[in-house]
């Protein structure tokens, strides 16, 4: 059976932009681009030269890819020639082999919001695409708010895109500009714009997800019949984000009809790094990854239920409906005082640790669990925590080091500018075999701005530790969450820490105490501890 070919169109660096808090630079845009081009995008969107100096810097600066660099721009403006318009020409200017054109095809926002006619707004399309294709690039048409102008007009709004494509368009893009049309709406207009003639090896769509439904409403999209679809990165986007693409091609790739009817750019085997690639887009905006993200979140394959653990023993199948490898994401038994005996057999035998169902110290193992729990500790959350729990009643964790003392010292007072200003400065004395070091760091980053105690507890203990260094070198702290668990004066403060090392292995600790930096300290310390097990270091 010959699969249809599906084009994907990346637009995180234009499209993503838009979100509310993020602001890419040049270096973070070249290294998306190529983290986009690895796993095998047909179209990268780069931004909208002209529009602002960090696109226009990046198109010269863009990096060579096999996926199709594409420039955004909008059609001309009434009353001038395509090739005199400066907008569209710093487009052009930008020398990407695709241009991607805005242009409007609901008859309101013609009239109310660009104040011209009908015609002289088709004759914008057709002109502007004229001019890309005569120029040798490839055109693609961004039929804004498509689906509202077909339900208001539906002749004019065929007519908009129909001219792009009769002007030579390769592809026309119906846009879902206010995320609000249903996928089954999504499938029928489709449908009637194909009927209409144009074809949908030459169409494709542009979803928000302002009801949720960006993703479903692609798909419907696709059934019905384009070959072309466009979206973000983790969902970004203006409001509430665009087609999440993290979650639309495993979809694609993996579930019916798709993977038996279509055939895309991305290999099977690059669906291994879609996590990976989820997670670095979150990192490169300090951003926290949705825990909940369908496939590439840390919990898309978490069983905390003990009914759920024990049937994954048997089949994971039984609550998995792909293997998480597949997306490179990793099946999590979560601990908590909830859990029972298949619930830490299958968390041990994750940690590669094999014990006896009928082992006296699995029973002692969540009398612990329960016990911490009941103290504030909470572990379906830090199962690093957990596993350095577990490896102690089991007589397997060794001792690398002890932390003998610590002081944090934070100071308020005023610069000599006669400005307010903060200072953390921490002291962390650790022995290693026999000998003691002492390290001392304060918490300034590199614009001089104090990040906090915490900040300078976590470089004081990571500063120094002999034999150990080379391990954690490249662990950093990725978030950082407080909790206080009880009122009044007996409160006690949870923390719960992520930290990541530089293969993109991220895990979490948690501590406990009515002292916040204690607790803090606690989960920093654990942190280091489990990266040291996790690597196999033995002890000096």
């Amino acid at each position: 059976m010959t699969k249809d070919r599906l084009y994907l169109y990346d637009t995180t660096l234009r499209d993503g932009q838009q979100t509310q808090g993020v602001q890419f630079s040049v270096p973070e845009k070249i290294a998306i681009a190529k983290g986009l081009d690895a796993i095998g995008i047909d179209y990268i969107e780069g931004g909208w030269p002209g529009a602002n100096p960090t696109d226009s810097d990046f198109f010269e600066a863009r990096p060579d890819t096999r996926a199709t660099f594409t420039a955004f721009g909008m059609t001309k403006r009434a009353g001038r020639s395509a090739a005199n318009d400066e907008v569209l020409a710093g487009v052009m200017n930008a020398g990407t082999p695709a241009v991607c054109l805005v242009g409007k095809t609901h008859d309101y926002h013609v009239t109310t919001a660009l104040g011209i006619t009908l015609e002289e707004n088709l004759e914008n399309i057709r002109a502007s695409v004229a001019h890309i294709v005569a120029e040798g690039r490839e055109a693609l048409f961004d039929a804004e708010h498509f689906f509202d102008g077909y339900k208001a007009n539906a002749p004019y709004a065929l007519e908009a895109v129909l001219a792009a494509y009769r002007a030579g368009a390769r592809w026309v893009v119906l846009c879902d500009t206010n995320g609000g049309t249903l996928p089954a709406e999504v499938a029928e207009i489709t449908r009637a714009v194909i009927d209409a003639g144009l074809p949908g090896d030459r169409l494709g769509i542009h979803c928000h997800d302002d009801t949720g439904n960006a993703v479903a409403a692609s798909l419907a999209a696709i059934e019905a019949g384009v070959r072309h679809v466009q979206g973000t990165l983790n969902g970004l986007g203006e409001r509430c984000g665009n087609a999440n693409l993290t979650t639309l091609i495993p979809t694609l790739l993996l579930k019916e009809p798709f993977r038996s009817t279509l055939e895309t750019g991305v290999p099977p085997e690059a669906l291994s790094g879609m996590t990976k690639l989820s997670r670095r887009l979150d990192d490169i905006l300090n951003r926290v990854p949705l825990r909940s993200a369908p496939y590439v979140g840390a919990s898309a394959f978490a069983h905390k239920a003990g009914l759920h653990a024990s049937a994954i023993l048997k089949d994971p199948s039984t609550y998995e409906h792909i293997d998480p490898s597949v997306v490179g994401n990793t099946r999590l038994i979560p601990m908590s005082n909830q859990a029972g005996q298949s619930n830490l057999r299958a968390r041990l035998a994750d940690m590669g640790i094999e014990v006896d169902p009928k082992d006296p110290r699995l029973g002692r193992i969540l009398e612990v669990i329960k016990e911490r729990e009941d103290q504030g500790y909470a572990y379906d959350g830090a199962q690093a925590s957990f596993e350095l729990v577990a490896r102690r009643e089991l007589g397997l964790l060794p001792r690398f080091f002890e932390v003998k003392r610590y002081r944090v010292t934070v100071e308020r007072r005023k610069n000599r500018y006669d400005q307010m200003v903060n200072s953390s400065e921490a002291v962390v004395v650790v022995k290693i075999g026999g000998q003691k070091t002492l390290s001392v760091s304060e918490s300034f980053d590199e614009q001089g701005c104090d990040r906090g105690p915490v900040n300078a507890l976590s470089k004081a203990l990571a500063k120094d530790l002999g034999p150990y260094q080379r391990y954690i070198d490249d662990v950093k702290l990725v978030d950082f969450r407080v909790r206080i668990t009880q009122g009044g004066t007996e409160a006690v403060t949870r923390v719960i820490i992520d930290s990541e090392d530089g293969a993109g292995q991220r895990w979490s600790t948690v501590g406990v105490s009515a002292n916040i930096v204690d607790a803090s300290f606690e989960a920093l310390l654990e942190a280091v501890q489990w990266k040291l097990v996790s690597e196999g270091v033995q002890p000096v």
